[in-house]
C-alpha cells in the first residue's frame, strides 16, 4: 500500500518551550499558531513486507539515523493500531529549507502521521493524529489542523489530553504571513534539545510555566475577536519572552542573526508607522511577520531592503495536513 500525504508548517504566535515529560514528548505550556499555506511537505509511505528496517528519504537524500529513528519510533505507533509488523518506505520532501527555523518538523511528521495512517489502512480521527504527531515534534500536533490553532499543554500523566484543537478557520479571518530568511543553514542546536537544555540550566525556566496560561488567553481572546492590535501584542511579547528565556539558559542559546535583529526593529517601525503587522521568531534565524493582507506588499517590499535578508516568502493562511493519495501503483514525491 502507498499514501501521499501534505502537511503545512505552522508558526507559533504564543510559544511553546519546554516538556513536561520528555518520553512522551508532553509540552510544558499550551501554545497557539497559525497553519500556512504556501510552505508545505509532501510525504510517501510505502509498505514492503521485505524490508527489515524502515528507510527514509528526505529532500533527495538519504536520512541520518536519528531521522530514521523519530520516523520509525511514529510508524511503530501506526504500526501497533493497524496490527502490523511491516515496515515502510518513507520519502519526504520540503518546498522550503529544512531544519533552519521554519517548522519542517511540524509539517513533517505531521504528514507522516497522516500518510502512515493512510498506508497501515488507519481511519484515525484528527485528535488522535495529532496525539500521534505529537510524541515525535511537539508542534507537529498542531499542523495536523489548518487556520488558527490552540495545543492544550494537557495534565494527565499519559498525555492523552495533550493535544491540539482548531480555534477559528483560516477563511474566518484571512492574515497574511511574510517570512524573512535571514540563513538556510541547518540551526546549531534543535528545538527539542534547546528546550532540555533550557529547562535544566535557566533560573527563569518555572516563571516562564507559570505565565503562559495568561498569554494564551490574551491571544485567544484576540483571535476570537479579530482584534489584531491585541494579537500583535500578545504575539511580540511571547516571542521575545521565549528568546530571553533561552539565551538565559547555561550556557545561553542564540538563535539570532544581525538580520534578524535589524528585521524586528524594522517590523517595529513599520507598525509605528501605521502599517498593521508585527512579528514572531520560532528557534531559528527567520523572521515571521504576519500582517493583514492590505500591508502585504508594503511590508515584502521593506523586509527585502533589510540588510542580510536573502529571501521574503509569502503565505496566507492554510489548511491542516491531508490524504491526496491512497494507491498502488508508485507516486514519486517532488519538491
Amino acid at each position: 500500500m502507498h499514501a501521499l500525504a501534505q502537511a503545512q508548517p505552522n508558526i507559533a504566535l504564543v510559544k511553546y518551550w519546554g516538556k513536561r515529560n520528555s518520553t512522551l514528548n508532553l509540552p510544558a505550556v499550551g501554545s497557539l499558531s497559525v497553519t500556512l499555506e504556501s510552505l508545505w511537505t509532501r510525504t510517501r509511505v510505502e509498505l514492503d513486507p521485505a524490508l527489515r528496517t524502515d528507510e527514509l528519504t528526505l529532500d533527495g537524500r538519504a536520512a541520518r539515523q536519528r531521522e530514521i529513528d523519530r520516523v520509525s519510533a511514529l510508524l511503530e505507533r501506526l504500526r501497533r493500531l493497524a496490527g502490523s509488523a511491516v515496515h515502510a518506505r518513507v520519502e519526504s520532501a520540503n518546498n522550503f529549507p529544512t531544519a533552519a527555523g521554519l517548522a519542517s518538523s511540524a509539517s513533517g511528521f505531521a504528514a507522516l502521521a497522516v500518510a502512515g495512517s493512510g498506508a497501515y489502512g488507519l481511519a484515525l480521527p484528527p485528535a488522535e493524529l495529532s496525539r500521534i504527531a505529537r510524541e515525535s515534534s511537539g508542534s507537529a500536533a498542531r499542523s495536523i489542523f489548518g487556520g488558527f490553532v490552540e495545543m492544550e499543554a494537557g495534565s494527565a500523566d499519559d498525555g492523552h489530553d495533550a493535544l491540539a484543537r482548531p480555534l477559528l478557520d483560516a477563511s474566518a479571518w484571512p492574515l497574511a504571513v511574510l517570512i524573512a530568511i535571514t540563513s538556510t543553514r541547518e540551526k546549531e542546536v534543535g528545538s527539542t534539545d534547546g528546550m532540555t537544555h533550557t529547562a535544566q540550566t535557566s533560573p527563569y525556566y518555572q516563571a516562564w510555566v507559570a505565565g503562559s496560561p495568561v498569554e494564551l488567553q490574551a491571544a485567544r481572546s484576540a483571535v476570537l475577536a479579530r482584534d489584531f492590535d491585541a494579537l500583535a501584542v500578545v504575539s511580540e511579547r511571547s516571542c521575545l519572552r521565549m528568546h530571553a528565556l533561552a539565551s538565559s539558559a547555561d550556557p545561553g542559546l542564540i538563535y539570532w542573526n544581525g538580520a534578524t535583529v535589524e528585521a524586528l526593529h524594522t517590523v517595529r517601525a513599520l507598525r509605528r508607522g501605521g502599517t498593521p503587522c508585527f512579528f514572531t521568531v520560532d528557534a531559528g534565524p527567520q523572521v515571521k511577520v504576519v500582517c493583514l493582507p492590505s500591508a502585504t506588499g508594503r511590508v515584502a517590499a521593506t523586509l527585502r531592503e533589510v540588510p542580510g535578508v536573502v529571501e521574503v516568502m509569502q503565505s496566507t493562511l492554510g489548511q491542516g495536513a491531508r490524504l491526496i493519495a491512497a494507491e498502488h501503483a508508485p507516486a514519486r514525491v517532488s519538491a
